[in-house]
């Protein structure tokens, strides 16, 4: 059973978390915590001079709103918007945070998948904690 389960939402995809929580809630032990995640990969300065002023803050509250809105009535549930490249930023947050298990989906690989490797290859690759992979 796992303590601290960290389940990372990639909002390009299909963002339904119902069967992520299901199962982190079977392999929970009593008092453990879940957060949901999801990682915003850092703008190019070229671009951010183009946003208007407090647009990233704005995406970032938003992307926070529409998690809490998924952990919603859920005490043991909370969410963070972490910046960074994906893979990383979710293997560095599980080290940093004391995660034990990670729950990610997979998604099917498209050709630049191919080249470069998915978010979930990448974690289970480097994560130093369990990593359960949903198809």
């Amino acid at each position: 059973m796992y303590k601290n389960i960290l389940i990372p939402v990639a909002l390009d995809h299909n963002h339904d978390v119902t069967e992520a929580l299901n199962v982190a809630r079977k392999l929970m032990e009593e008092g453990g915590e879940i957060t949901l995640v999801s990682v915003i990969e850092p703008i190019p300065g070229y671009i951010a001079t183009y946003m208007p002023e407090g647009q990233l803050e704005k995406n970032r509250q938003e992307i926070l709103e529409g998690l809490e809105a998924d952990a919603k009535d859920m005490d043991d549930v909370k969410a963070r918007v972490i910046m960074g490249s994906p893979g990383s930023a979710i293997v560095d947050h599980a080290r940093e945070n004391g995660v034990d298990l990670i729950i990610i989906a997979s998604h099917k690989p498209g050709l630049q998948d191919y080249f470069l490797g998915s978010t979930a290859a990448r974690v289970v690759r480097h994560a130093g904690c369990a990593v359960h992979v949903l198809r």
